[in-house]
């Protein structure tokens, strides 16, 4: 063995979900909104010049941060931009867990979290949800060296109350709460007005889900200056110029247009309403989901049979070979006809292999 290769880092990396492109297909396994970004979006894009791409872009991201300030009723200071809320993440992670006790996240969460503690050697310990996928918050008022929770859950889907959440945050003064909001605009609890009354709290948030722009790749984090400055310092230690000037400038158009990222919501809501009832009749059970997707699990139906005829039907799901969860599914929440088609053939195949 050559000796370089001791030296190497190994990881096991975190798995995405799969990206594919077929004539015809419908896409539900990653969480996607099936709506285009806002008009301002596309019609800024119409009128970039590309001659503006020979220029760095504004290193501060101050475009977006001002937007987002004047949005959410902040000072530019409290708010820091990066590349997708995963992007904010890592950098929280660096900036703001460095203590030699355990962060603390549910044992099923978002899978990203435990990847990075790994990667970037933060010592961690997954909590137990409850048998309906529930976070104990007495199990979180425990030393450690920092909290991370998704409200809403994923894959779970599931809601914590506001009560709850400020529970964890006030027994834990002495490290840093996060609070990962990628799927609060679904009818979830936002942490946001906690701000005020607590310094260690970060709210991370995304242009992914609500405002139609996973492709873009912009995600936030708000929080009281003091963090948000460490996390920038750690953001200029490796890449001054982490936002591209085509994604300063079409987030803000997102961000503008509060009717379309309202009217969007409403619309994958109702969706969403009437998809839970049809699933019910079937007999799927699943939470009450505050999110853009489901996560269903039939008694009699394997989930792993029903994602590979899906699969096959290109109908794509997302299927987790996990503890605990490797009888679900987590199903993103499309268009009507996106989701008429689809739960149209799961009532076929239940009904042909007569699990109904």
């Amino acid at each position: 063995m050559e000796g370089w290769k001791k030296n190497l880092r190994e990881i096991e990396p975190y798995t995405p979900g799969e990206q594919p492109d077929k004539a015809g297909m419908i896409k539900l396994n990653t969480n996607e909104n099936p709506y285009p970004p806002a008009p301002g979006v596309l019609k800024a894009i119409k009128e970039f010049s590309p001659d503006k791409l020979r220029l760095y872009p504004n290193a501060e991201s101050l475009p977006i941060v001002e937007a987002l300030a004047e949005f959410y009723g902040r000072k530019k200071e409290e708010i820091f931009v990066g590349v997708g809320s995963d992007d904010v993440l890592a950098v929280a992670y660096m900036a703001l867990f460095n203590s030699d006790k355990p962060i603390l996240f549910p044992d099923i969460t978002y899978s990203f979290y435990d990847v990075w503690a790994e990667l970037f050697r933060v010592p961690f310990r997954q909590i137990p949800l409850d048998e309906n996928f529930r976070i104990r918050k007495e199990d979180y008022f425990i030393e450690n060296g920092g909290v991370l929770l998704a409200n809403p859950n994923a894959p779970t889907s599931v809601n914590e109350s506001l009560e709850n959440i400020e529970d964890i945050i006030k027994h834990n003064p002495d490290s840093v709460v996060i609070i990962d909001e990628a799927y609060v605009d679904f009818g979830g609890n936002t942490a946001l007005p906690l701000i005020d009354k607590y310094d260690n709290l970060l709210i991370v948030q995304t242009f992914s889900k609500a405002r139609s722009m996973a492709g873009m790749r912009v995600g936030y984090a708000i929080g009281n200056p003091e963090l948000i400055r460490a996390m920038n310092d750690i953001k200029y230690s490796f890449n001054s110029y982490t936002m591209n000037l085509p994604a300063l400038t079409f987030a803000v158009e997102a961000v503008k247009d509060r009717a379309y990222f309202t009217e969007n919501i409403n619309k994958i809501m109702e969706t969403r309403s009437k998809t839970m009832e049809e699933l019910k009749s079937l007999a799927f059970t699943f939470p009450d989901s505050k999110t853009n997707f489901l996560f269903i699990t039939h008694e009699k139906c394997p989930a792993k049979d029903l994602f590979a005829a899906l699969k096959n039907e290109n109908i794509f799901v997302r299927y987790f070979n996990k503890p605990r969860i490797d009888n679900y599914l987590r199903v993103t929440i499309g268009t009507d006809e996106e989701m008429k088609t689809f739960v149209t053939f799961v009532k076929k195949y239940l009904t042909d292999n007569n699990y109904i």
